[in-house]
């Protein structure tokens, strides 16, 4: 039988063995999300991932926030997060700090999901606004192009959704 398991089976670590485990090199990018719930479910998912760090830039809300929290749910402790001014100011350290950056956005010459090799040690996955997606001046600074194939009417996905699925796809096998 399959039996829920409860809680303290979980194996789950402490903020602290969270803080000294060895994180996958990857670093979540958030231009300018307006969403407190998106940023707050971006550190949420950050932490199931063991990922290295999230950038906040521009408008995207930072902690302590209870708006944030509430989808967070604790998560804004363990995972390491920094803020940039703008979104190209992070690209730049990003770029000098040796991580390859990606931005997940539509665009001509996009490299579909499925079909993305991730064979650099370190990168950056850069998320866009709700509305406009990722900033076009800032796809001009990334290295490549990361589209989620979707075939409905919509051809849309809330970012928190996103963050998910590429994680997902770019960690099975690996967890």
């Amino acid at each position: 039988m399959n039996e829920k398991l409860k809680n303290e089976a979980l194996n789950r670590l402490s903020v602290n063995e969270f803080k000294s485990a060895i994180k996958q090199p990857i670093i979540l990018v958030l231009d300018n999300v307006r969403s407190l719930n998106n940023v707050g479910s971006a550190f949420r998912t950050a932490d199931a991932f063991l990922i290295e760090e999230i950038i906040l830039c521009g408008l995207t809300g930072t902690p302590p926030n209870k708006e944030i929290e509430k989808t967070a749910l604790g998560a804004t402790s363990s995972v390491k997060w920094t803020y940039f001014k703008t979104t190209l100011d992070a690209i730049a350290e990003l770029k000098r700090l040796g991580y390859k950056t990606i931005a997940i956005e539509q665009a001509k010459n996009s490299i579909k999901l499925n079909s993305f090799n991730g064979t650099h040690k370190k990168i950056a996955l850069i998320f866009g606004n709700e509305i406009y997606g990722v900033d076009q001046e800032v796809i001009n600074q990334c290295e490549e192009v990361i589209e989620i194939p979707q075939a409905g009417t919509k051809h849309s996905l809330n970012i928190s959704v996103s963050i998910g699925i590429v994680l997902w796809e770019l960690m099975r096998g690996k967890i």
